[in-house]
Parts: structure tokens; sequence; C-alpha cells
């Protein structure tokens, strides 16, 4: 079985969210720091589509799960 490989540019396009380069850096900037007590799907910011996307990208270990660990990562520097 073949995984796909997707960008950050691709996630934020899947969840909605305007996904050049710019607007990812404004995301993140805006956004971070996300505590460390708050797991990424839990943030205030997502709307309950997003929230669902997230979570089960995680749990399910789904070919998203590289790039929203990235995106994670990201939003708590």
């Amino acid at each position: 079985m073949e995984t796909e490989f997707h960008t950050l540019g691709n996630l934020f396009e899947q969840l909605g969210i305007a996904d050049n380069e710019q607007a990812i850096d404004a995301f993140i900037d805006k956004h971070k720091p996300l505590p460390n007590n708050i797991q990424l799907h839990q943030a205030p910011f997502w709307s309950t589509g997003q929230k669902s996307f997230l979570q089960e990208a995680i749990a399910a270990d789904s070919d998203w799960a590289e790039v929203v660990d990235q995106l994670d990562a990201m939003l708590r520097d």
C-alpha cells in the first residue's frame, strides 16, 4: 500500500485555511505558542470539523499524521 505525501500547504487547504506561505506563517505567528498541556486538536482556534480532522489524522496514523505533527511542532516553538 502506498501512502500519499502531504505538505503543510496541503494540510492548510484541507483545513479550509489560506494555504500560501505568507498565510501559513501568519497563522502560526498568530496562534503560537500553543501550551504543552493542550493537544493540537484541542486548541480553541479550530472549528469542530478541523478539530475532528486533526484528531483522526493522529489517532489513525493516517497519511496526514506527519504533516499534522509538523504543524503541532511549529505552533509550540
